[in-house]
Formats: C-alpha cells, sequence, structure tokens
C-alpha cells in the first residue's frame, strides 16, 4: 500500500505535468490562430490560381505536349506524400495520415502496383524508416510553420520525379482543417493535373465570351506550362497550411484534454493521500490508547 509521502511525491510530479500541458495548450491555440489567419488569406490565391490555369487552358489550342498533363498509358509506379508533424503529443494527428498512407500502399500492391514514399515530417520520416521503407527523400524541419519556398522544394522533387518518368502518379495525403477539434484525412492525385483543372462550367464560358477575345503573349501553350508547376506548388502549399493548422488544433485538444485527465487524477490521489493520512492518524491513537491500557 502507497504511503503519505508516495502519494505526495505522485501529486507533485502530476502537477508538474499539468503546468507543461497548460503550457502548450496555452502555445498551440495561439499558433492556431495564426495558421488559420494563413489559410484564409490562401484561399483567394489558389481560386484565383485555378481560375487562371483554366482560362488559359481554354485558350490553348493542344495541351498534349506539357509533361505534368501527361495521362500515363499505365501506372506501375505511385508516389505518396504523406504530411506529418515533426513533433508528437498531437492525438492521433500522425496516426491517421500514415495510417492512410499505409492503406493505400496495400490496395496499390494489391493492384501490382509499386509504391514510394517522399514523407513530409519527422513522425513520417520515423515511421517509414522503422518500418523497412525508403524515407531518404523526406522534408522536415517546417511543419509547424511551412513558407511557399517548402512548398517549392516539395513541388520540384516531385515533379522531378513525374517527368522522369519514375514515377507515373503521386498522392497527397494530409490532414485537413475542419476545426480545433476536427481534422479529416484527406488523399489527393496531385500528378498528373487532372484535365479537369482546365475545364470550366457554361456559366463562367459564358462570362468569358461577353469579355471577348483575349490576346496573348506569349502563346497560351507557354504561358500554360510555366503556370502548371506554380499550380501545383499552391496545391502543395495549402495543403502545408491546413496540416500546420490540423496539427496546432490537434495538439490543442489533446494537451486540454491531457490536462483535465491530470486535475482527475490529482483529485483522485489526493483522496487517497487524505484517507492514507486519517488511517495512520487513528493508527497512532489507538496504539496510544492501546499502550495507555496496558500501563494501568
Amino acid at each position: 500500500m502507497a504511503t503519505v509521502q508516495d502519494l505526495q511525491r505522485r501529486i507533485k510530479s502530476v502537477t508538474s505535468t499539468r503546468k507543461i500541458t497548460r503550457a502548450l495548450e496555452l502555445v498551440a491555440a495561439a499558433k492556431l490562430r495564426r495558421a488559420q489567419v494563413r489559410i484564409e488569406a490562401m484561399r483567394p490565391y489558389a481560386d484565383t490560381m485555378s481560375d487562371l490555369v483554366s482560362g488559359v487552358g481554354r485558350a490553348a489550342s493542344s495541351v498534349r505536349s506539357l509533361p505534368l498533363l501527361q495521362q500515363r498509358e499505365s501506372i506501375e509506379t505511385v508516389l505518396i506524400v504523406p504530411l506529418t508533424g515533426d513533433r508528437g503529443l498531437a492525438g492521433a494527428f500522425n496516426g491517421q495520415v500514415i495510417r492512410r498512407s499505409f492503406n493505400l500502399e496495400k490496395a496499390l500492391q494489391a493492384e501490382g502496383k509499386t509504391v514510394r514514399f517522399v514523407p513530409v515530417g519527422k513522425k513520417g520520416r520515423s515511421t517509414l524508416t522503422f518500418r523497412g521503407r525508403d524515407a531518404s527523400d523526406a522534408f522536415v524541419g517546417f511543419s509547424d510553420g511551412p513558407t511557399y519556398a517548402d512548398a517549392q522544394a516539395i513541388a520540384h522533387r516531385v515533379a522531378q520525379l513525374y517527368t522522369d518518368h519514375e514515377v507515373d502518379r503521386v498522392v497527397l495525403v494530409y490532414n485537413t482543417f475542419v476545426s480545433a477539434l476536427t481534422q479529416s484525412v484527406t488523399d489527393i492525385d496531385i500528378l498528373p493535373i487532372s484535365p479537369d483543372v482546365l475545364e470550366t462550367d457554361e456559366e463562367e464560358a459564358r462570362d468569358d465570351a461577353m469579355r471577348g477575345d483575349f490576346i496573348f503573349e506569349p502563346e497560351p501553350e507557354e504561358i500554360l506550362a510555366r503556370l502548371l508547376p506554380v499550380y501545383v506548388e499552391t496545391l502543395i502549399y495549402r495543403a502545408l497550411l491546413e496540416s500546420a493548422a490540423s496539427f496546432q488544433g490537434a495538439q490543442m485538444t489533446a494537451m486540454r484534454n491531457a490536462s483535465k485527465n491530470a486535475g482527475e487524477l490529482i483529485d483522485s490521489v489526493t483522496l487517497q493521500m487524505n484517507r492514507a493520512r486519517q488511517a495512520a492518524i487513528t493508527q497512532e491513537i489507538l496504539e496510544v490508547v492501546g499502550g495507555a491500557e496496558a500501563l494501568n
């Protein structure tokens, strides 16, 4: 049975842990607000980029020669890019991305395809390495505050693998930010770029016709060749921001729950300590009374 001193040490230890979890919760809440602002600022840019690519694509006479739009006749190798965090203490944030990636790998291998990984984040890299996968092409160190340059580096690498025919398809797996309590795992194909990106609905087409014809300089095909890599960078940057916000929300929620559990544990151990102290006092009184009766 634990002594009063043991219970006091345990209370002190849990109290120190609760101070840490509360501090982490406050830090995550502050970072979450900044991440939400960055996402809101990014969305108009991403929408405008999609409209621009679609408009130029409609004006281009042929896009078959553009490498990032070329659909492979047979898909032999698929590249999976999981976006995880560089740190833990965020509930199921990292685990659900890794599980989705491994489920995709299993399904693709069942179809006879080869799977490669380019992990983003230390947690993804360490898990893949532990599971025996090649994670040498990892990108780490910026999951909390990604920049556009980070997205450019990832986009350049995956585009290089695709244009060099080392991979035939690229899938991005990440957490979409819904709220501080909810993060939804998403997987999207970023290469080859879907032909649907160059299409538009009838209403937008009528608006373009009303605005009149455009003169492109240089030719639309050349403009599109320059826009498509930027479009891929934009997709990846948006996913990085969504993942960063999801991580902060998940960590804030996890630390809040940890602080709550720590408080409940302190109350429970304090009750045990009070009972143990009362039992010790009662035992001492009984011993004193028993000794006094023995003397009489």
